[in-house]
């Protein structure tokens, strides 16, 4: 059961102006929806009159007119514009509310009835973190933190690839040209090496697909054998590598589970399949028939050799999930290119009968490219992930060498500003759009980038300590000193509303692009404002209000996208 949110800053305002407008037209408060004016200098909010005109008997622009003159709205003003009616807020109480909320809830949500499932990162063992990691990765930390925000509970899982053919081949591999010297040195290099060689060389031979086979028929027969061995070392290794890059991200799962996880449950999902009618043999191999449901290519779930499947996994997984969760949604923070892999999942479901299927959601992102071409691990082409960390760190802990040598812990803030400088750049970007890597634009310090975020918010801490005073209560407040700050006010007053977009299209880009005119606006405010030295106490502590609000609005959205947030740079 979903409750109805708090209402923060801006939105207070709405409700007050979607009640008034729905009274004065005789029309459900659910109908009356407002929008932003084209231009922000035309007010906080506009109603477009199109939809009322007719049933007011009036053109647009007259109902607008109509309505201009016959509102009452206390601490707001109407203006028509042509076929829109726009809404101003007075600047007193624009910033008393702005200020007041953002300083006492956060604009926390109130869903605490939710649960909800986020499946992400799920990188394949014995291959490394590269940089074709990192979207589902920030991408899946940054809903689960947005989830948790607005009161869902929200359940982090990482589906870890440990099972499958590929490990067959990498045991054929690994017998053939395997060094346990290599493997103690440098183990994930090792095993990615292991594996683009058997690619190579099963072209001219034809055994290691023969050795492959019975390598992974021998892993999945259950018995504690030498194969089942190799593939837990090789499992031990990956994760102890793939905790150090989780760390750097802060990021913790409630669930780290493999596909292995799932093991003793397949035969029992395939009975189940069996139970419930949808299954048919084809050349040996157990399908699903997927034509009612409009996809042409069936899901195969047993192969004619006896061997699962990743759509197999999936299905017991997620039938896992529902029975132990109850989940209101289930997230799938996944590639867009395995598009086709979960409307199947889904259509398997829907064909078994159960209701819950509709609760899954497949989050699709575009891909990270190389300016040569799509990421292959198995041609070898990738860019380790903590490649990619350790030189933005590089260049950070170069910058603030030029800029600040004597700042106090540089290495602590150089991992700070490299980490906020890769996340930012990833999360800025639509979702599902492409994204080509280019070292130039990712490291970039300049512009719309996490470090002009994260330089922001450590300027404020900077005004807030030099004050060397606590920052004044908001009793103590003349609000009508701060009028002047009303791009900022409107700037921060649109925070909720972009996190509560955010979650419901599954978008992080929204809260991104919040942060960046909150920075901008705020920037602006303390250029034109001066805030310490004043020789006005009643200025100063407005002002010094002012800049704490900022600095805690910037660091609520930071968190969100898992940006950190220095006090000093």
């Amino acid at each position: 059961m979903t409750t109805t949110p708090p209402l923060h800053g801006l939105d207070t305002f709405a409700l007050t102006i979607r009640q008034a407008v729905s009274s004065a037209i005789d029309v459900k408060i659910d109908l009356i929806s407002l929008e932003r004016p084209r231009q922000e200098s035309l007010g906080e909010f506009a109603l477009p009159c199109f939809r009322f005109a007719k049933q007011a008997k009036l053109a647009p622009p007259a109902l607008a007119s109509k309505l201009a003159d016959e509102l009452a709205i206390e601490n707001v003003n109407c203006e028509a514009v042509g076929p829109f009616l726009n809404f101003r807020i007075d600047a007193n109480s624009l910033a008393r509310s702005i200020v007041t909320s953002a300083q006492n809830d956060n604009y926390a949500g109130d869903n605490q009835d939710l649960t909800t499932l986020v499946e992400f990162s799920s990188p394949n063992i014995a291959k490394p973190m590269h940089i074709g990691h990192m979207r589902t990765t920030v991408i899946g930390a940054a809903l689960s933190r947005i989830y948790s925000h607005l009161g869902h509970d929200v359940k982090r899982i990482n589906h870890l690839g440990d099972w499958g053919s590929q490990f067959g081949k990498l045991v054929a591999a690994w017998q053939r040209w395997g060094s346990e010297d290599k493997l103690n040195e440098l183990p994930i290099a090792h095993l990615l090496e292991l594996y683009v060689r058997y690619h190579e060389e099963e072209k001219n031979d034809k055994t290691l697909a023969v050795d492959a086979k019975k390598y992974f028929q021998q892993l999945e027969s259950g018995e504690d054998n030498q194969t089942r061995a190799t593939w837990k070392q090789f499992t031990a290794l990956s994760l102890t590598e793939f905790d150090k890059v989780y760390a750097r991200f802060g990021i913790e799962f409630d669930y780290v589970r493999g596909e292995s996880w799932y093991e003793d449950q397949l035969d029992d999902m395939i009975t189940w399949l069996d139970e419930c009618g949808v299954t048919e043999l084809s050349d040996g191999a157990t399908i699903v028939n997927l034509e009612e449901q409009g996809i042409k290519t069936p899901s195969l779930v047993k192969t004619a050799h006896g061997t699962t499947l990743y759509a197999t996994r999936d299905l017991a997984a997620a039938k896992s999930r529902w029975e132990e969760f109850k989940f209101d949604h289930s997230l799938y923070v996944v590639g867009a290119e395995q598009t086709l892999h979960f409307q199947q999942l889904k259509a398997v479901l829907s064909r078994c009968g159960v209701e819950w299927e509709k609760r899954m959601e497949h989050i699709p992102f575009g891909l990270i490219r190389l300016t040569e071409g799509k990421l292959s691990t198995r041609e070898g082409r990738v860019i380790a992930l903590v490649d990619v960390l350790n030189r933005s760190v590089e260049l950070a802990a170069k910058s603030i060498e030029q800029k600040n040598p004597d700042l106090p812990n540089k290495e602590t803030v150089a991992e700070q500003v490299g980490l906020g400088a890769i996340v930012f750049h990833d999360l800025k970007h639509q979702r599902q759009k492409d994204v080509v890597f280019d070292w130039k634009e990712v490291l970039s310090f300049e512009g719309d980038t996490g470090p002009y975020l994260q330089y922001t918010h450590a300027r404020c801490c900077s005004i807030l300590r030099r004050a060397e005073k606590d920052v004044p209560q908001l009793d103590d407040i003349d609000f009508s000193v701060l009028e002047g700050g009303r791009e900022l006010w409107v700037a921060i007053g649109r925070l909720p509303q972009a996190v509560r977009e955010a979650a419901a299209k599954r978008e992080p880009m929204l809260i991104a692009n919040a942060l960046l005119k909150v920075a901008a606006a705020g920037n602006g405010f303390y250029r034109d404002n001066q805030v310490l030295g004043t020789n006005d106490d009643n200025l100063e502590k407005a002002r010094l209000v002012a800049i704490d609000t900022l600095r805690k609005t910037l660091a609520l959205g930071m968190k969100l996208l898992g940006v950190p947030t220095p006090q000093e740079m």
